[in-house]
């Protein structure tokens, strides 16, 4: 009987142990014990099942290295081999665990063929979902072994998005199964043998500041480290459905991509407030599918459509037709004006958070059925290298913000508390004749 060693687990451990689920991710705060349940795990099958084929993987290989390889060798160096060369780990009866790695979008292609019957990610939320996608297809294999995916994260990363969506939020696309996916949350304080080893860093813990102090120590998936709109809040700026009222002025923004065409409908109210009413996100389009699909999103309300802010990009003549985006998409019947946004960055993200800012009422409010929108806002990150910039990846999180962003800078600031005005023009009015 070969007997695990180097400790007891905790009870979320002890959860994550027994998932028996195709994709079992552990973690959301830090210190929750995420990675010594992992070895565990990946050791505990190995010794199993004979013959299994296991795969460990980080961002880089120093750190699957670093954080995973000497400790392995210190508890089961007895019935293990490491081989450098093939930086695989063997167990008795051929059963191994691989270390690889998954820095740039192009590593993934070193896996493409292989099979494991398990692949464990750790720091899942440093990947895309591309990257996550691509492992997936490795998870295969005709034996009789398990076929198992396990995640350990922390709220943060370029894979928030998807790891949230997938695990926290339970929102399912298309062919995936629910019964697929299992989220096991831990906190530090569900790690005992932290606690007690060393208190000082669930002090520290506790002392940082608010923001971080609910990601690191309470894992919570809608605030992390390196958030672009930490002042986005679900309670203050989502508002019920609702469609739009007499009286109210609107108009829509446009980001095309042919990954993603995100169109936002949205109206101004007497004060000037922005009011999301409905989105579309929809991939996989042509410029003229992604025009029908745009009228047909706005519907009878586009006849109040004054006009759509949209990507300057699509002024650019395309060498295969020489006709530009624009000429296309306006060639669509039913096609409001479509007005060239000002794309530049730095001072669009500056306006957005001027309608995001904290006063006695919020200047921009997103309807609850903008699910995207919402879950985009909260998962941008910073660009590490453009102080005040948001990052351009994930892709998946970025169009729908951009957007909004062509939205916030075809709007004046929102007017000053002193000023009673309630004739919120925009820069473009006099271009289209003013509002309809």
């Amino acid at each position: 009987m070969i007997v695990l060693r180097g400790g007891t687990p905790s009870e979320r451990q002890r959860e994550f142990l027994a998932s028996r689920a195709r994709y079992t991710a552990y973690g959301g705060a830090r210190g929750g014990g995420k990675s010594w349940a992992l070895r565990r795990k990946l050791a505990a099958m190995c010794l199993r099942w004979p013959g299994l084929r296991a795969m460990l993987v980080r961002r880089s290989y120093d750190e699957v290295k670093g954080n995973h390889l000497s400790q392995l060798l210190a508890e089961y160096g007895a019935v293990c081999r490491w081989s450098e060369g093939e930086k695989t780990l063997w167990f008795p009866r051929g059963s191994f665990i691989k270390f690889g790695y998954c820095d740039a979008e192009s590593d993934v292609q070193r896996y493409q063929g292989q099979e494991y019957d398990v692949i464990a990610i750790d720091e899942a939320t440093q990947l895309s979902e591309m990257q996550f996608a691509a492992l997936k297809a490795c998870l295969r294999g005709t034996g009789p072994c398990p076929r198992r995916m396990y995640l350990t994260c922390n709220p943060g990363g370029i894979g928030h998005a998807w790891v949230k969506r997938l695990f926290v939020d339970r929102d399912f696309r298309a062919g995936e199964d629910p019964d697929d996916y299992c989220f096991i949350p831990a906190q530090v304080y569900d790690n005992p043998v932290l606690m007690e080893a060393d208190p000082g860093y669930v002090r520290q813990l506790e002392s940082l500041p608010a923001g971080l102090r609910d990601a690191w120590l309470y894992g919570r998936w809608d605030v992390f480290a390196g958030q672009f709109f930490p002042e986005f809040s679900a309670e203050r700026h989502v508002c019920p459905p609702m469609g739009l009222p007499d009286g109210w002025r609107c108009f829509a923004a446009m980001d095309y991509g042919f990954d993603m065409l995100a169109v936002l409908l949205i109206a101004v109210d007497g004060a000037g407030g922005l009011w999301v009413l409905r989105e579309l996100c929809r991939p996989g389009l042509n410029l003229s599918e992604a025009g029908r699909a745009a009228v047909e999103f706005l519907g009878a309300e586009g006849a109040r459509v004054a006009y759509i802010a949209a990507s300057p990009d699509l002024w650019n003549r395309r060498q295969d037709s020489g006709r530009s985006g624009v000429e296309i998409l306006s060639a669509v019947p039913g096609m409001p004006p479509l007005l060239r946004a000002d794309d530049r960055r730095v001072p669009g993200w500056r306006a957005l958070r001027e309608y995001l800012a904290e006063g006695a009422e919020a200047a921009l409010h997103i309807c609850a059925g903008c699910t995207t929108l919402i879950a985009s806002m909260g998962a941008l990150c910073f660009d590490q290298r453009r102080a005040e910039d948001a990052a351009d990846h994930p892709h998946e999180v970025t169009h729908a913000p951009e957007a909004l962003r062509y939205a916030a800078m075809s709007r004046l600031p929102p007017p000053a508390a002193a000023d009673d005005s309630s004739d919120f023009r925009f820069a473009p009015a006099a271009r289209y004749g003013g509002w309809n």
